[in-house]
């Protein structure tokens, strides 16, 4: 059977990039480790297989020398304040992603009148945090006190994003790869990330967090909108990096979550449950860990009693972690994609799909749907626009 010629490095580097183990690749192609060594070749089909085995786009592997790929965005991401060298190609491919829905949803706007929106990049000349936190509260028409009548961390998620939509920003939110399940998206190498845009402004947030980490990511990347920056950001052991930007966007993101005067006037009450960062997160709708580093930064406990804290609870979540994906997924297939393409998106993309304004076949590029499952999805959306209107 005919073969393709393919550099050994090339090979070597899809596997390192890939991040999955030789041991289980040979499993699938057991004449891997002769492709690396240039002994023998693979055929056209076996590299094919491998390019969609290792994430890897099939034309990569035709060229002189690997490719060194960079994020298309700043990356404020760091483990022990040393940046990560390299992006998974789940994180790049769903950059990607996010970019074409964020051009193609700009382009909309722009061809139908809409003006810039002044929000975005207006907290540049606000120097004092907790003013630029109470000026995005304004802008969304939150209250200090918001989250806490809502019964779960869920509601609240969702009421705030929703907010968030209203002002005209886009919000994405999956843990997996488009709709690919065995695709997904690692909290540990990031939590979420921001593309500013005048027209669009867009926020993607990695759902494979808990619903109360999300609540901070939301905040956080949200202040990035008013500073007019883009960025990727992770937030190990709830410790900033290294750089005034990712800095000053925690300290709105917290003050806008946790406003301090509140805080501090309940302090003595949640002491006085023995419990007291489970019930600040309760009360403020974030997680435990949020609600503690908020102390710290308040000088309401000190640097070790957080760290402390910070231990016991990462504990918990890791084993939360593992019962959470022993479960299987569930839910409302359609519900779903409100909250992966954003109601905002998914309005323009359906409305533009049935007034013949796009193809199709750009419809199920842009949401990953396709055929009878786009027209379902389609026919919901149009009555959820339709009930908002009554």
């Amino acid at each position: 059977m005919p073969t393709v010629t393919v550099k050994p490095e090339l090979i070597r580097w899809a596997i390192d990039r890939s991040g999955l183990a030789a041991g289980d690749l040979l499993k699938k192609f057991p004449k891997l480790d002769e492709w690396q060594s240039g002994v023998r070749q693979p055929t056209f089909r076996q590299l094919e297989q491998f390019a969609n085995k290792t994430m890897t786009p099939f034309g990569f592997l035709f060229l002189a020398e690997p490719p060194e790929e960079r994020l298309p965005i700043p990356d404020f991401r760091t483990v022990g304040d040393t940046p990560i060298d390299r992006p998974s190609p789940n994180l790049i491919e769903t950059i990607h992603t996010i970019q074409r829905r964020q051009a193609w949803m700009r382009d909309l706007l722009f061809e139908d009148g809409h003006e810039r929106l002044e929000f975005v990049g207006s907290g540049k000349r606000i120097h004092n945090f907790k003013s630029l936190a109470q000026r995005i509260r304004q802008e969304l028409d939150l209250d200090a006190d918001w989250a806490e009548p809502l019964l779960s961390w869920e509601d609240a998620l969702r009421t705030l994003r929703r907010a968030i939509e209203r002002i005209g920003i886009l919000v994405f939110s999956s843990s997996v790869v488009g709709l690919n399940n065995y695709r997904s998206l690692e909290p540990e190498e990031f939590r979420g990330f921001v593309l500013c845009d005048p027209y669009a402004p867009t926020i993607f947030v990695n759902s494979a967090d808990s619903k109360s980490a999300q609540m901070f990511t939301l905040a956080h990347e949200l202040v990035h909108v008013w500073l007019g920056t883009d960025g990727l950001f992770n937030l190990v052991t709830m410790m900033p990096a290294n750089e005034e930007t990712e800095r000053f966007c925690n300290r709105v993101a917290a003050e806008f979550l946790i406003p301090g005067y509140k805080l501090t006037e309940r302090w003595d009450e949640a002491k006085a449950t023995r419990q007291p960062f489970p019930t600040i997160a309760r009360w403020f709708k974030v997680s435990p860990v949020v609600a503690a580093r908020r102390a710290l930064d308040l000088r309401l406990i000190s640097k070790p009693e957080f760290f402390r804290f910070y231990e016991r609870d990462r504990d918990d979540w890791q084993r939360r972690k593992v019962q959470q994906r022993k479960k299987k997924a569930g839910g409302d297939f359609y519900r779903n994609q409100d909250v992966r393409l954003g109601r905002r998106l998914a309005s323009a993309v359906v409305r533009a799909a049935r007034e013949g304004r796009i193809l199709y076949r750009d419809a199920y590029r842009l949401t990953d749907l396709r055929g009878e499952t786009f027209n379902r999805y389609a026919d919901i959306v149009l009555e959820r626009m339709k009930d908002e209107r009554q």
